[in-house]
């Protein structure tokens, strides 16, 4: 099995590509901590390695997330905890795969608001964020100030670029195609 590694804007993120799907199309799994990763044969392994911070299941890849630390020193042992958890034929995730939460329900105009936000954010942002090592899920729409919120998943939690990529990405591509979006919030 050979793992590839790239680099994220996230300077505190390495993206582990192991060659194979890893949650599956559209499917994503985030551990910001120890205690979430307990549902995950992988992700708890990985959290035995010193430093590691974050862990971040997405289509095809891992990323992870280091506290401090080198990554040359870091690397080997994420590496090699990934491999065996492959090679073993470890379920990713006990009991279930991609994580649900509840969404607010919007009808009328807002729900058509709401839907095309949706499709813009999964056919041009999404795929873009994911080859960061990320992801980014639609929190809400309030109609009566045209705020969108946002939340940032893997390696953009925390990415020193995430506030750029929200406003001046996210938040003019928005309010360009959608008149109705005034601004974007990260929550």
């Amino acid at each position: 099995m050979f793992i590839q590694t790239e680099s994220t804007p996230n300077p505190a993120t390495l993206k582990f590509l192991p060659g194979k799907p890893v949650m599956g199309e559209g499917a994503v799994a985030d551990f910001p901590d120890a205690d979430a990763a307990k549902r995950s044969p992988l992700a708890s392994a990985l959290f035995k390695v010193p430093e590691v911070a974050r862990v971040f299941f997405g289509s095809d890849f891992i990323s992870v997330s280091k506290a401090d630390g080198d990554w040359k020193h870091l690397k080997p042992a994420i590496l090699g905890a990934i491999m065996e958890h492959f090679t073993a034929g470890l379920p990713l995730i006990d009991g279930g795969a991609e994580e649900r939460e509840d969404e607010p329900v919007y009808s009328g105009e807002d729900a058509e608001i709401v839907s095309q936000i949706k499709e813009l954010l999964d056919t041009r942002v999404r795929p873009a964020v994911a080859n960061d090592g990320g992801d980014i899920i639609f929190k809400g729409f309030d109609a009566s100030s045209g705020v969108v919120s946002l939340h940032m998943r893997g390696s953009c939690a925390g990415c020193p670029s995430s506030t750029l990529t929200l406003k001046n990405g996210i938040e003019n591509m928005l309010r360009h195609y959608i008149p109705e979006v005034s601004a974007v919030e990260s929550v």
